[in-house]
């Protein structure tokens, strides 16, 4: 137990849909409020009432140091977890432990009071986390310029902005040093600047051994930040792992990545007026293959109606929807074909592509002549597995560690 920072038991939560509080402040609203009654037994739904499960039987272990990203659709139950989690809410059935100090950010200005300052708030969160306040003291600078907002410190926050309480509220969440950090889409909101400035603090944050839960969409930052990922799906646990395997896990459910039968996708030639069909042999919509293998990937393209001449391209990108690599048989000016046909094979030699172990998504472009006619994204899947590719009795470090790319450049090392 001494390990376990966050301990998740069985947790549940259900919720009526449509009920709230209700504030019965006259005889009127007592009286409907009693109707209500005659439909519940003990405050509990019965036979007929509307109900929905946003957590179901959710149990997973977080130890000291880990970074753990959160992942799933809309309604998968991720911010009702964290709420739990983070006290807010109560579970219908189950429980969850929390060993340390928590620092929450689920939604702007959390825990702010708004006829208080920004100074007066600063400490009275830290005094909520149980610090002392010269330890709130000696943060208090930092936090302040972080935000900038040196000028309204001892304004009350309802004043401010929404941008200025998202930057604060961030601020006093990450620099008050709890043992725990529990954020919720944090990375999601407010302007570039402050979300590249949110993204380096936790950058710095996962480094220093706190323990972080991240809520996020933005899967380019929970594969950087880190070391786990769990998908919620329905409020269940569809799986818990390492980053890569659960975006993937994630995008292949959702049909992100296309596999099995042919997959159609709009021209963008609005003279063609129809759709293109990407034809992908048997199992082809995933590829395996290891560091340094060559890699070669042949489909059949269905046009709408005749085509004198096609070309075509390949962009590979990682899972976080970034470029890797790009290849296109126009831009090297390959022999074109002067005969009329609806249906084309287009096959790709990439040759000993220098991928790192991780897994990628090969996006299709057609064109024709110059331009381009068709596009399906991520229509292909490529799983690189790890391989001694020097030979030096080692696999390389991945795509985690390196990168997308390895190389193999002539080294000089000598003493000067």
């Amino acid at each position: 137990m001494g390990d376990i920072a966050i301990r998740a038991l069985g947790l549940s939560k259900q919720y009526r849909i449509g009920a709230r509080e209700r504030r019965q402040t006259t005889l009127r609203d007592q009286l409907a409020h009693g109707a209500v009654g005659l439909f519940r037994r003990n405050g509990r739904p019965v036979a007929g009432e509307d109900t929905i499960w946003a957590l179901k039987d959710v149990s997973f272990d977080v130890t000291r140091g880990e970074v753990v990203g959160v992942i799933g659709r809309n309604g998968a139950g991720k911010s009702t977890l964290l709420k739990i989690l983070s006290r807010i809410t109560r579970p219908t059935t189950g429980q969850a432990e929390i060993h340390g100090r928590v620092g929450s950010l689920l939604e702007v200005g959390t825990g702010f009071h708004p006829e208080l300052t920004g100074r007066e708030n600063i400490y009275l969160n830290g005094a909520l986390l149980g610090m002392k306040k010269a330890e709130i003291g000696r943060k208090f600078d930092e936090i302040v310029a972080f935000a900038e907002v040196e000028k309204f410190i001892d304004t009350p926050v309802k004043r401010y902005s929404s941008g200025m309480y998202l930057r604060l509220a961030f601020g006093v969440a990450a620099h008050l040093e709890p043992e725990i950090l529990i954020v919720d889409e944090v990375l999601a909101v407010g302007d570039m600047p402050f979300q590249r400035k949110c993204f380096g603090k936790m950058a710095e944050i996962s480094t220093e051994g706190r323990t972080v839960l991240l809520v996020s969409h933005n899967l380019g930052a929970v594969g950087s930040l880190c070391a786990r990922c769990v998908l919620l799906e329905a409020g269940q646990i569809a799986l818990d792992a390492d980053p890569e395997s659960v975006m993937a896990d994630y995008m292949a459910r959702h049909e992100m990545a296309l596999s099995g039968p042919p997959r159609t996708r709009v021209t963008g030639d609005p003279d063609l007026g129809a759709e293109f069909v990407l034809h992908l042999k048997k199992d082809a919509g995933e590829v395996g293959v290891s560091c340094g293998d060559p890699v070669r990937l042949e489909f059949d393209i269905e046009a709408p109606r005749p085509l004198a001449e096609v070309t075509a391209g390949i962009v590979l990108r990682n899972l976080m929807g970034e470029p890797v690599v790009g290849m296109s048989s126009r831009v090297q000016n390959m022999p074109r074909v002067s005969s009329p046909s609806r249906f084309w094979r287009v096959s790709c030699d990439m040759g000993s592509l220098p991928l790192n172990a991780g897994t990628y998504l090969a996006g299709v472009y057609v064109g024709k002549g110059d331009r381009e006619v068709a596009r399906f994204s991520n229509a292909i899947l490529i799983r690189v597995v790890e391989k001694d590719v020097f030979g030096w009795g080692s696999v390389l470090p991945g795509l985690r560690s390196w990168g997308p790319i390895y190389w193999a450049p002539r080294w000089d090392i000598e003493p000067k």
